[in-house]
């Protein structure tokens, strides 16, 4: 086995870093913005996975399907006489309405006007045009045919190649784009570009047209790009480099500035920036067939299955906070402890039921930490009631085992039922002393760490002068057992727990605590100086003066972080971070505090790149300089609505840099984190440049995450 000291030296090399590094501290203006959210489209019972096209018609929102015409006005839906096997749709300059199938092209009442059965025969219509109110263009898989004045014919160039989608221009110009180029039509002279002077890249073939300024300016998909044909020479083109998510387009539409794509893996627009919209948290399902931007606020995007509205709304953060709170409160809180719910029927929030999970004691302080600084900017009398509430749930976690200083995970009444823990580490419930409760064992620093920075909180900010001394024993029950057991958790079983080890001999001396050793030396030493300020005890002083001096643990923390060749693990950011409050809140003239502040410097420098808000913001306040507090704003305008564990899919796009490196559950990941939208809805221990990650939409995250960013900069006067 290796020895500890050649890694110990090893971490001490590498973390000799500069003493500050972050930006001057400043204060985020966060004004109203808007928020997208995707609202599902109650189609017609037909409608089942037949959609071909939208289209707009009279200001009335037209859904053509296989089998005919759904028109939907007022929020009420009119269907025309049924057809048959239709293919696209078009409207002529008139706004009459056209459909084609197969062979046939006619009108929305069903009365033919092309049949094209011999010159077709084994071909089919692909799409379709109207230049005027007597020429059509169809596009087939073997060519072009042009109907003119009654007369149906094959256009002399486009012939032997299959047309995919087909737009007007200006001056009477037809642009079509083909599988053998990309052709332009003017005045009945056709000239493929592909042999003059289009890229070599665009390999010739061309997927979809859309068309802006007028007609001014040509969109065009290829196979590996998205390109602009601008009429004043203003020409662009996007590559995956540039930005562009995936492709082909299949389809292009376009509002104002608004470019959107929409593919077989999703949907795509661009603004000022790229979005992304995968997964069943935007879409009805990931195949695109259409979208319809409808007005600045609302786009339809058509899928195989259905079709989902994406919605931009007017809000702000503190808006969005209480939104959050509010589910929070309705489908979040069992017996006081605030944790993810479970969705019976995926996706499905009216099937919400409120489960036990094996961190209930860590994710309920995050809501306590959340509401005592929402007291603290607000005096809000439901935050100080919501607090309060908190707090004796960690209470009770305490007192329901039995073991003085001992909180279990989580607690169920008696009569319920419970769930039994999946972890690889074996879990137990027990029954409380007066019988009136189960206790889940195996405690872990995650809950230890959650207690005592949210305890503090409380006692700082939201407790009376009964209430903190209630909170202040709590907090000492728990140092004390702690440092009674030799710096362990002590189980029921009188064995320690898994994760509750503090003690010297184990963190300096034993490499399967070569990982925790920085954390944890970092936590207990937080533990020991928050439970002194409280209390005044000078044994909690010497036993953090003894930890540093006799072990090293105030070099230990300097390491607290463990990144770089080394295995980077997400869900211990949390009981990273925690403690640097206790650390650098409570150690006034400490003459380890220097020590603390690097540490935390450090800490901030490893995980800067995920783009995590709670982190931005912690040490903006700790550190009181600017650690990318617009990127904390950003992150959290941008953080879903819709709360539910989704699946996202990330590793085929085009703009994202695969890193060379898998993370510690050896899955792909990208280089840079992926945006809120576009990422698992789960961020306080997670890896946020994971590329395919989520769930099945059998659970809704509680929202703390969130909560506690805002609320935290709010008080420390971040956002205004």
């Amino acid at each position: 086995m290796k020895t500890f000291y050649p890694l110990f030296i090893l971490l001490f090399l590498f973390n000799q870093i500069p003493s500050s590094f972050c930006q001057t501290k400043t204060n985020v203006q966060s004004p109203n913005f808007y928020q997208e959210i995707k609202v599902d489209v109650a189609l017609p019972m037909k409608v089942k996975g037949d959609i071909v096209k939208l289209l707009i018609h009279s200001s009335d929102r037209l859904v053509v399907t296989k089998r005919g015409i759904y028109y939907f006005s007022s929020d009420t839906w009119t269907h025309f006489p049924e057809q048959n096997d239709i293919v696209t749709a078009s409207l002529d300059p008139s706004e009459k309405i056209y459909l084609a199938s197969r062979h046939q092209v006619f009108d929305e009442r069903g009365k033919v006007i092309i049949n094209a059965s011999d010159i077709l025969r084994d071909d089919s219509i692909q799409s379709m045009l109207w230049s005027d109110s007597k020429t059509l263009y169809l596009g087939t898989s073997k060519g072009l045919l042009i109907y003119k004045n009654g007369s149906l014919d094959w256009h002399d160039d486009i012939i032997k190649t299959k047309v995919n989608d087909i737009v007007s221009g200006q001056e009477e110009e037809i642009w079509v784009a083909t599988d053998q180029g990309l052709w332009r039509i003017h005045k009945d002279k056709a000239v493929n570009l592909d042999k003059v002077i289009m890229a070599e890249g665009h390999f010739e073939n061309y997927h979809s047209l859309g068309t802006y300024n007028s007609g001014k300016n040509i969109i065009m998909s290829s196979s590996y790009a998205v390109g602009c044909i601008a009429a004043d020479g203003q020409h662009w083109m996007y590559t995956g480099p540039d930005g562009l998510p995936y492709g082909p387009a299949t389809t292009i539409a376009t509002f104002n500035e608004d470019l959107w794509l929409g593919t077989d893996k999703g949907a795509i627009k661009k603004d000022s920036s790229w979005h992304y919209y995968q997964g069943k948290r935007w879409l009805k399902d990931d195949e695109v067939v259409d979208i319809l931007p409808i007005n600045e606020t609302s786009t339809w995007i058509a899928t195989t299955t259905g079709i989902s509205e994406i919605r931009k709304i007017n809000t702000s953060l503190a808006d969005k906070a209480k939104y959050y709170n509010g589910i929070l409160e309705e489908r979040h809180n069992r017996h006081g402890m605030i944790n993810r719910s479970y969705l019976a029927i995926p996706g499905d929030i009216s099937t919400s039921q409120v489960q036990n999970q094996d961190n209930d004691g860590l994710w309920t302080a995050t809501y306590l930490i959340a509401e005592c600084y929402r007291y603290a900017c607000t005096g809000e009398e439901d935050a100080k009631q919501n607090a309060i509430r908190t707090f004796e749930a960690l209470e009770r976690l305490e007192t329901v085992t039995g073991i003085s200083g001992y909180p279990a995970r989580s607690y169920a009444p008696i009569e319920d039922q419970v769930i039994q823990s999946r972890s690889p580490h074996p879990k137990k419930w027990h029954i409380s002393k007066d019988k009136k409760w189960r206790w889940l064992d195996d405690t872990s620093s995650d809950e230890i760490t959650g207690h005592m920075y949210s305890i503090s909180l409380f006692c700082e900010l939201v407790a009376s002068e009964d209430l903190k001394k209630r909170a202040i024993a709590l907090m000492t029950r728990i140092v004390d057992h702690i440092i009674d057991q030799d710096y362990q958790l002590i189980d029921a079983d009188g064995k320690p727990t898994r994760w509750g080890i503090w003690n010297p001999d184990s963190l300096n001396h034993s490499a399967n605590w070569a990982y925790e050793r920085g954390l944890n030396s970092l936590q207990i030493l937080s533990f020991l100086k928050t439970t002194y300020h409280f209390t005044g005890d000078q044994k909690y002083e010497d036993e953090y003066q003894y930890l540093i001096q006799e072990h090293g643990y105030a070099e230990n923390a300097l390491r607290a972080k463990v990144y770089g060749p080394f295995e980077v693990s997400h869900s211990d950011d949390i009981l990273n971070f925690f403690p640097y409050y206790g650390l650098l809140h409570y150690t006034k003239n400490d003459p380890y505090k220097h020590l603390f502040i690097r540490s935390l410097e450090r800490t901030w420098r490893a995980v800067a790149s995920d783009h995590m808000p709670v982190w931005n913001v912690m040490a903006s306040a700790w550190l009181s300089t600017d650690c990318d507090l617009h990127i904390a704003k950003e992150e959290l305008q941008l953080y879903p609505m819709d709360l539910i564990d989704w699946s996202v899919k990330n590793s085929h796009r085009w703009d994202l840099i695969h890193s060379p490196m898998v993370d510690r559950q050896r899955k792909p990941q990208a280089i840079s984190a992926i945006p809120a939208p576009e990422n698992q809805i789960f961020r306080w221990n997670t890896n946020p440049k994971q590329l395919d990650t989520g769930g099945n939409g059998q659970r809704e995250v509680s929202g703390t995450y969130y909560l506690v960013a805002y609320w935290m900069g709010r008080y420390y006067g971040f956002f205004k």
